[in-house]
């Protein structure tokens, strides 16, 4: 079932996630932005926890999670640690939840008018891991332009 693939690729890539905000030298770095780079890594971490934990964890998993959007990219000097701390728990947040939803699960249209168009809940959990890998990519790529 396609639930176990998705499962994979999202716990794959949330330890990329994890290595990527270990891997910077100097913790301030995190939230370091020069130039035209507006987001810092730690910013694009929060937005990541809180996209997954709102679209998946609260519309499908039914988790209360309750997303405050704006504080994603507002917040500050978040500790490298809490950040860990909630990515390991959006990983096990997406380990709880995928594997409740059934093929039939996957075939509805997604609770959410999230674009201008209704789509399927397999076709956004995929839009939701490519997400993820967009801006993997930017946090790779503005620590090793910033973390120096």
């Amino acid at each position: 079932m396609i639930t176990e693939s998705l499962r994979s690729l999202y716990s794959r890539d949330l330890n990329k996630l994890k290595t990527e905000i270990e891997a910077y030298q100097n913790e301030e770095n995190l939230w370091k932005i020069d130039k035209n780079i507006l987001n810092s890594a730690g910013n694009l971490c929060l937005h990541l926890v809180g996209n997954l934990n709102h679209f998946i964890g609260a519309q499908l998993g039914n988790t209360g999670y309750v997303r405050q959007r704006d504080l994603e990219f507002s917040l500050k000097d978040v500790s490298r640690v809490e950040l860990i701390e909630k990515v390991e728990a959006t990983t096990a947040m997406i380990d709880f939840v995928l594997p409740q939803l059934s093929e039939e699960d996957l075939k509805k249209e997604y609770p959410l008018v999230v674009f201008e168009n209704k789509m399927t809940t397999d076709y956004f959990l995929i839009h939701l891991i490519a997400h993820l890998d967009y801006h993997l990519g930017q946090i790779n790529y503005h620590r090793r332009l910033l973390d120096i």
